[in-house]
């Protein structure tokens, strides 16, 4: 069992041994229940797949709740289906608190919300760094970022102020979303 802090609680997590696909599926059912439970349908969300489970991959789950665009995904485990349950029980944690009128819906959105043109945002970033569009590998990332940074800082040579922070905000991006 290990124990993580996420927005400030602590969570126990019993990583997966074996199964690893099967619990992938069994955590992506739960993330659905969570989510009809507060009158949410299938197609108002979607949850990351992962065709190998035990592979080092970020889940995500993306919502619309109330004309709202609401995202959250994890990536600090080593296996993908561990991923997926830590957004599962953040997930369950925040629906309870919301059944249980602890938060309102307000807040439950600006917990989650994800700005307008994201998406688009991420494409952008992805394309900024000569990437595929579904490319999850921040470790790659990291390293195109270091290798443009030191050719675009503004103390170098050939440094440019605008595509400097143009880089910052496109790693911070992709950042975000795959951490």
């Amino acid at each position: 069992m290990v124990e993580i802090k996420i927005r400030g609680y602590d969570y126990k997590i019993n990583l997966a041994r074996d199964s690893f696909n099967r619990r992938a599926i069994q955590y992506t059912n739960q993330i659905m229940a969570q989510f009809r439970s507060i009158g949410l349908t299938n197609d108002d969300v979607e949850v990351s797949e992962e065709r190998m489970a035990m592979k080092k991959a970020p889940a995500n789950v993306s919502w619309w709740i109330h004309d709202e665009r609401c995202h959250f995904s994890f990536n600090k485990m080593a296996r993908f289906v561990d991923n997926l349950l830590v957004v599962s029980k953040v997930i369950e944690h925040n629906i309870d608190e919301l059944i249980a009128e602890e938060i309102t819906i307000e807040d439950f959105i600006k917990i989650f919300r994800e700005h307008d043109g994201f998406d688009e945002k991420r494409v952008k970033a992805r394309e900024f760094f000569d990437l595929e569009e579904d490319h999850i590998n921040l470790e790659e990332i990291n390293k195109k970022y270091k290798s443009l940074a030191k050719t675009l800082h503004p103390d170098m040579p050939t440094g440019d102020h605008e595509k400097f922070k143009e880089l910052n905000e496109h790693h911070k991006t992709l950042k975000r979303e795959l951490e």
